[in-house]
């Protein structure tokens, strides 16, 4: 039997955060952020086995964040599973854990000054979800003040909030290099989620139109934008338990719509609700 491994060293507080850091850096580490809300999966551990790849001492932040959460939202329900993602990490070869209680984030109950997300904040999932990248942005600015990481992980699934992190980053001249990482998918196709455990048995079937769709839309790409459109409702159309927020294709240096004449590289979004839970996904392609 193969011994178990040590658990990753787990830190409730700032100080305890920047203390630990402190150490990896005077060491000669390079110190890596991987931000979770929890609930880990193989994409989430994706993210350790990359930081692992490059040596870097790997603290992975396990943090509910109310500010990212609209009314009527899942944050009451969101799933806590602080000692199986503890363990998981420990498999994973991650060095800490930052799991912060709300009031260690939020001494005044809340932020007063927060980021703004920009006009891309306001469309698809911010449209969605109203102040939901200002929150997002927000907390992610807090942990890299707290734990001021050479890099840090952000995955492509979460492709909206991959892009704004990039623009905050750029625009506010954070010292910290993003690493994006590729989605993780079930081997029936769909994205990995902390919220793919909300779905029923037939929803779980039922949300397979959504990578589905984004491969109708890849092999339509070569006939252009109209076409990929087309394809994606095609499949859309098939599945009456779907209801589908948008279907989208966006430039991935904007993250506007492309133009009917856009060639080139493009990003086609989605978001759909499956039963009670809302997923998105997204897929590159290349319109000709």
């Amino acid at each position: 039997m193969m011994p178990a491994r040590t658990r990753p060293q787990l830190l409730e507080t700032i100080e305890s955060v920047r203390s630990a850091t402190a150490a990896a850096r005077d060491a000669g580490r390079p110190v890596a952020l991987v931000p979770t809300m929890g609930a880990l999966h193989d994409g989430h551990l994706a993210h350790v086995e990359r930081t692992r790849e490059l040596d870097a001492f790997t603290i992975v932040s396990i943090f509910v964040n109310p500010l990212q959460f609209g009314a009527g939202e899942d944050f009451d329900r969101y799933p806590r599973t602080l000692d199986a993602d503890l363990d998981a990490l420990a498999v994973a070869g991650a060095d800490a854990v930052f799991a912060p209680a709300v009031g260690e984030m939020y001494p005044d109950g809340g932020a007063r000054v927060t980021v703004s997300a920009g006009p891309v904040g306001t469309t698809f999932e911010g449209r969605a979800r109203p102040g939901h990248f200002d929150g997002a942005l927000t907390v992610v600015a807090k942990l890299f003040n707290i734990v001021r990481p050479d890099l840090a992980t952000f995955g492509r699934k979460d492709a909206q909030q991959l892009f704004l992190v990039e623009r905050m980053v750029r625009d506010l001249d954070m010292p910290v290099r993003i690493e994006p990482i590729e989605t993780v998918r079930e081997p029936d196709g769909l994205a990995r989620s902390s919220r793919n455990r909300y779905l029923s048995p037939a929803d779980r079937r039922a949300a397979l139109v959504l990578p589905r769709a984004l491969e109708a839309a890849q092999s339509s790409a070569d006939r252009g934008i109209d076409a990929v459109l087309a394809a994606a409702q095609s499949v859309f159309s098939g599945e009456e338990h779907v209801d589908v927020d948008y279907f989208a294709v966006v430039d991935p240096a904007t993250f506007t719509p492309v133009p009917d004449e856009f060639r080139g590289h493009a990003l086609a979004i989605v978001a759909a609700r499956v039963g009670a839970t809302r997923l998105i996904d997204n897929a590159s392609i290349r319109l000709a």
